[in-house]
């Protein structure tokens, strides 16, 4: 017993000393400045910061004898500085590889969330300042969000996602003996319209922000379901309609055209994935106004995994080589008609911390860097209803920045080596 609390007390201490506290007014002197993703580049800026939020941000280098009280200065004059990344799509409490069906045996739901404490901090700590985690264990994942939320534990700031899914689709369990399928089966696993509406109204009763749904078939479920689409119209409708009458938006999964536009009429927010986007969907996109969240970095990992392992089953791998070839062309095609964007990795396929890599593919399918960048901050702040706090560097928002080396305008790798993180005015990591 006395080991176990030493071990407590050591995890603890290393979180609480991975983060500096400044008393009374920070100013950051920044070289470059992208305050306003989308708008110009402004050099030798100051940014005023008061407790977690931003007082005032103001050309020139401001002195400490400006400002009345103690005064601490962070001298980024060298750095290219921006606000803190979002990513609209993460699963904290894992990682995919060959250990998964061991782990979800073996591991105890309070090792799930020491865990996903880690994965949470490397997250943070590649700059991501806030996350929406689209699907977890859920009252581990509200714990893990509210711990933050109070200080208890460090991570980024989560908008945490809770799953309806229907019998045999791809939010079911899979992959195990009868026996232990029935186990793991969720209460939230429903059929038919008004049995949907009940989870709907179930998971928002135990603490979800948002509802996560899956319209069409998985590439990671183990049965040969394929893609397409297996919720219906009546259980989509009765989804969104619960969760609207609560105050909670809806995420689909989607991969075939099909469920995309099935979940669109339904009126979802927006569509995970979107693997298979065509013209009507596209259509639809612009005249609803939802998001698309690409994850390309997923389709990408789960590709080379189909490609090079062999811990999957037959039936993923013929599915994550399908969809993991259609991702980028049809995502590029869904942006250049003007479908809005907002970023999303579902990390937990990939590795965590390695967010910024979906940057990289975005660029490369043929994103221009600021509209990129602006996908990962200001339209990941809108999906999210929190325009009025994060995505910005302006006064009266939180202070959650970033700092990299070089301008990823003229190279988005630049986000892969991120230098300076701070998130509501507390800084995680200065190795400028």
């Amino acid at each position: 017993m006395q080991n176990l609390v030493g071990r407590l007390a050591v995890f603890f201490f290393l979180f609480i000393a991975s983060t500096t506290v400044f008393a009374g007014t920070i100013i950051i002197h920044a070289g470059s400045l992208l305050a306003i993703p989308g708008e110009e580049v402004k050099s030798n800026q100051t940014i005023v910061i008061q407790g977690e939020h931003i007082t005032e941000v103001r050309d020139g280098f401001a002195k400490p004898g400006d400002f009345d009280g103690d005064v601490t200065t962070i001298d980024l004059k060298d750095q290219f500085v921006l606000p803190g990344l979002m990513d609209a799509h993460v699963h904290l409490q894992g990682e995919l590889g060959p250990k998964n069906d061991s782990e979800s045996l073996k591991m105890s739901p309070q090792q799930v969330e020491m865990r996903s404490v880690m994965y949470g901090m490397r997250t943070l700590l590649a700059g991501f300042t806030t996350v929406r985690d689209a699907g977890s264990s859920p009252q581990e994942m509200y714990a893990l969000r509210d711990g933050i939320n109070q200080g208890w534990v460090d991570g980024p700031r989560i908008i945490a996602a809770g799953g309806v899914g229907i019998t045999g689709g791809h939010a079911d369990t899979s992959g195990m003996s009868p026996d232990l399928m029935e186990f793991f089966t969720s209460e939230n696993i429903c059929n038919g319209p008004y049995d949907c509406r009940r989870a709907t109204r179930n998971v928002i009763k135990f603490g979800a922000d948002w509802i996560k749904i899956t319209s069409t078939g998985g590439v990671l479920t183990d049965r040969a379901t394929g893609t397409g689409q297996q919720m219906e119209m009546d259980e989509l409708k009765e989804v969104v309609l619960a969760a609207k009458r609560m105050g909670r938006k809806v995420a689909s999964h989607a991969h075939q055209e099909a469920g995309i536009i099935a979940a669109l009429k339904a009126g979802v927010a927006s569509i995970e994935h979107g693997s298979y986007t065509g013209p009507e969907a596209i259509k639809l996109f612009i005249e609803t106004g939802a998001y698309l969240v690409p994850t390309l970095l997923a389709g990408h990992t789960v590709k080379l995994m189909a490609e090079n392992s062999d811990f999957m089953s037959a039936a993923i791998k013929e599915k994550a080589i399908t969809v993991g070839t259609a991702m980028k062309e049809n995502f590029y095609k869904s942006y250049k008609a003007g479908v809005k964007i907002a970023y999303g990795t579902d990390s937990g396929v990939s590795h965590h911390g390695t967010n910024a890599q979906e940057a990289v593919l975005m660029v490369e399918a043929g994103m221009p860097e600021m509209d990129v960048i602006k996908s990962a901050t200001v339209s990941t702040a809108d999906l999210l209803d929190m325009s009025a706090s994060i995505g910005t560097i302006e006064a009266g928002k939180f202070a959650d920045i970033i700092a990299v080396g070089g301008s990823p305008l003229k190279d988005i790798k630049e986000l892969l080596d991120v230098d300076f993180v701070m998130k509501g005015g507390k800084v995680y990591k200065d190795q400028k």
